[in-house]
């Protein structure tokens, strides 16, 4: 008995490295600048992909104050206009693609993908949203041209005017 379940996991251990190895990787190069405010909030920050004719393909980031007692910090994912009307008021959990809220500076994200944003998406054109809103502050919001193709590298920048820098996209399979 204890060889047959050493043997499935050699097999199960082995099938899930060759997954990982198969895996390719989206890396977001996010610029966070620097504001010159008396009081200054961290922005929260979400990123989705949407098809050609805007509609939510999937979720991809959510940067908020999670550690905010009895999840207030949810309470303002709404300033995220966009996404919020898109994606965002329909959740019922945003586990496993969310995180903290990011300080200024360059702040880079690596998503593996093997993850639910990008395991399905058939090839074609996307744009890959960035959208930044803070608390007494402004909002901004980047769109990134992507051409999908698991087999091909892609990137893609655009510079946002207020709460978002420099943003870029780079994908290698």
């Amino acid at each position: 008995m204890t060889f047959k379940f050493l043997a499935f996991a050699a097999v199960a251990a082995t099938g899930l490295t060759a997954s990982i190895a198969n895996a390719g990787q989206v890396v977001l190069d996010i610029e966070i600048p620097t504001q010159k405010v008396a009081e200054y909030h961290k922005p929260y920050v979400a990123g989705w992909i949407e098809d050609t004719a805007g509609n939510h393909v999937a979720n991809a980031f959510l940067w908020y104050d999670v550690k905010k007692p009895e999840n207030r910090g949810a309470r303002w994912l709404k300033d995220l206009r966009s996404w919020w009307r898109k994606s965002g008021r329909d959740l019922t959990s945003t586990d496993g693609f969310s995180g903290a809220t990011r300080a200024p500076g360059r702040n880079t994200l690596a998503l593996d993908t093997n993850t639910s944003a990008f395991k399905g998406l058939k090839p074609g054109a996307y744009s890959f949203v960035v959208e930044a809103s803070r608390e007494q502050g402004g909002h901004d919001q980047v769109k990134l041209p992507l051409t999908w193709n698991p087999a091909r590298a892609a990137t893609a920048s655009a510079k946002g005017t207020t709460e978002l820098g420099q943003v870029k996209l780079s994908y290698k399979p």
